[in-house]
């Protein structure tokens, strides 16, 4: 990032060689400077990751006094810890890479487990979805604020919805899954009373969307008035998007930090909320050195969102 004056990308390219090797070269000088490198590690997941850790390594070769790695989106999240014998711990294995290549800090998105944080011995800061989420309740349900229920679609994750929740006033109720194996719900049960309540799922990522879609429906069949949800992060791969047009919800909330492929930005009850003003504010927090955790105040992120929000 430069000094002073209007920000450009950096002037460079990333390249393949025949065999998939990757090359980048950068064109600039960039011997001091300090360095933002934007990359979410989604899908393809590891071509991301190696790019991610080689553009690191160019700029640390090229002198740059910071490189800072912002990653909207945190692959290998889900590889936290041992699930059973055998098993790598990939997310503390990618952390290790990625201070290797040579990045001093992290910024990256609601972190599916936020202990992430800690397998760093680098700063890292963890941006929430959740004001922006609680901006856009509040302009989207301004008419029906208090017949909202924030859900959260597994015991885990009621931490998340619990703070969407306290953002609007809204009562919290719970899904309640037991899985047999990985990839199969066996039994969902709701804690908590959704009759005529207009629910609103809250979660960090959204993959098949086969546990969200059942959701939905057991949260019809218990009475609610309609089903919504805010998801931080569209994976959203194999069958998700079909599963989720031809669902009973009524809108699924995404941001940006995955980009949207074709069926997902033709999809008629997807809507996706920018995270770029956030992490751009994030950004310049950061270069200046004041504080980031500020960003998730109301008084400070409603002007951030104020043009996308305006009633």
């Amino acid at each position: 990032m430069h000094r002073g004056g209007p920000v450009s990308l950096v002037d460079a390219r990333v390249e393949r060689f025949n065999d998939a090797e990757i090359f980048v070269e950068v064109f600039e000088n960039v011997r001091g400077e300090d360095m933002f490198i934007i990359q979410p590690t989604s899908n393809p997941a590891n071509d991301n990751l190696m790019e991610l850790l080689i553009i690191a390594d160019t700029l640390r070769r090229s002198s740059a006094a910071r490189i800072t790695a912002v990653i909207p989106y945190f692959g290998y999240a889900r590889q936290d810890r041992r699930t059973k014998a055998r098993t790598p711990i990939t997310a503390k294995l990618v952390a290790n890479m990625l201070v290797e290549a040579g990045i001093e800090r992290i910024l990256t998105m609601d972190l599916h487990a936020t202990q992430i944080q800690g397998f760093f011995d680098i700063p890292v800061d963890n941006l929430y979805a959740s004001p922006i989420f609680a901006l856009d309740v509040k302009h989207h349900f301004k008419d029906q604020l208090d017949d909202i229920m924030v859900v959260s679609p597994d015991v885990g994750g009621v931490a998340r919805a619990r703070e969407l929740a306290q953002r609007i006033n809204a009562p919290l109720s719970i899904v309640d899954k037991r899985r047999e194996k990985a990839g199969e719900v066996a039994e969902m049960t709701v804690i908590g009373d959704v009759s005529d309540k207009t629910c609103i799922i809250v979660d960090d990522l959204c993959d098949t969307a086969g546990t969200l879609c059942k959701a939905a429906d057991l949260l019809m069949e218990k009475g609610a008035k309609e089903v919504h949800a805010y998801i931080t992060h569209g994976v959203l791969s194999g069958p998700a998007v079909e599963r989720v047009t031809n669902s009973v919800m009524k809108s699924l909330v995404i941001t940006d930090s995955i980009e949207a492929t074709g069926p997902v930005q033709a999809a008629k009850n997807i809507r996706i909320v920018p995270t770029a003003p956030l992490f751009a504010q994030a950004i310049l927090n950061t270069w200046n050195g004041t504080s980031v955790s500020s960003l998730f105040d109301n008084s400070t992120l409603g002007p951030i969102y104020e043009g996308l929000y305006t009633t």
